[in-house]
């Protein structure tokens, strides 16, 4: 019913405390990359374009990056990589801007944004005031955060504050990056590498939005214990899973989807990707419904 697109925290305040507005129905849009509309919203969206990349502080292990919720995940990473900040160079070409990224500790390849989390401010819908979050207080897990829990619909992350390493800890343990720096010929370990390697992988089996509308990937692997996977493996011999902790394995959902027959499946213009089982795509005219 009602779109607003907000470029400061004033904008913001000034939008919410109009007695009109506070009556409406509310949705805090970021990049609008995992959104799936089966019908109009009722209500106002609020589109978060708050702006702004800076150095707030730096010690002798990290730097401390200040981000705009509203700033596109991706050009942020660009932005540390060509400042030699280290730590979110496997999180590259992940859809979205910074200021979802808290809300389902967004992860790629080995690595979650809560390790580089210093802090984030976000602003309460009622009251108006700005909140402070620690790293602790957004009670991270996996895809999980207070903001999809006990804070859901309550808060605009207006800002996050990234700690990222002065000395690389490189992870390319995770998935095809090893065969990609190999294919890359790449002499010598760097974030930039890295995330060029990355961007390869993903360019490979993921679709470009400009190019063919999709909502994914947006499954979770379904986690179980260790002795659950011992006794799929053994139906199961090429089952895919990743160690999660002492007594839990990850499985990938990519693999449980793909074996279900599902990749590659279409209905009319709604279909599962060919090359990426987790997925959906838009082969033309398809409505949210389908």
């Amino acid at each position: 019913k009602y779109f607003a697109l907000l470029n400061s925290v004033d904008e913001i305040k000034e939008l919410l405390s109009t007695e009109h507005f506070q009556q409406q129905a509310k949705l805090v849009l970021g990049g609008g990359s995992n959104l799936l509309f089966t019908k109009n919203f009722d209500g106002i969206i609020l589109k978060n374009n708050l702006k702004g990349i800076s150095l707030t502080k730096e010690d002798a292990e990290y730097y401390y990056v200040r981000v705009g919720g509203g700033e596109n995940w991706h050009q942020l990473v660009l932005h540390c990589l060509e400042n030699n900040y280290a730590g979110v160079e496997n999180l590259s070409l992940i859809p979205g801007n910074v200021g979802a990224a808290p809300m389902q500790n967004i992860g790629a390849y080995g690595v979650e944004l809560k390790e580089t989390f210093h802090e984030l401010e976000a602003l309460n819908i009622n009251s108006l005031e700005t909140e402070l979050f620690s790293n602790s207080d957004c009670k991270f897990g996996y895809r999980e955060s207070i903001f999809k829990r006990k804070a859901k619909d309550k808060y605009i992350i207006t800002s996050v504050t990234l700690r990222l390493y002065k000395k690389p800890k490189f992870n390319i343990s995770y998935g095809a990056i090893e065969k990609e720096l190999e294919a890359l010929k790449v002499k010598e370990l760097s974030i930039q590498a890295i995330s060029k390697a990355v961007c390869n992988i993903r360019n490979s089996k993921l679709p470009n939005p400009v190019e063919i509308g999709n909502a994914g990937s947006f499954f979770k692997n379904p986690v179980v214990t260790t002795s659950k996977f011992e006794a799929l493996k053994k139906d199961f011999p090429e089952i895919v899973g990743y160690k999660n902790s002492e007594t839990e394995t990850k499985l990938a959902a990519a693999w449980l989807i793909e074996n279900c027959g599902w990749k590659g499946f279409r209905s009319g213009d709604a279909g599962v990707h060919k090359n990426q089982a987790l997925v959906l795509v838009n082969y033309g005219n398809a409505k949210g419904q389908e």
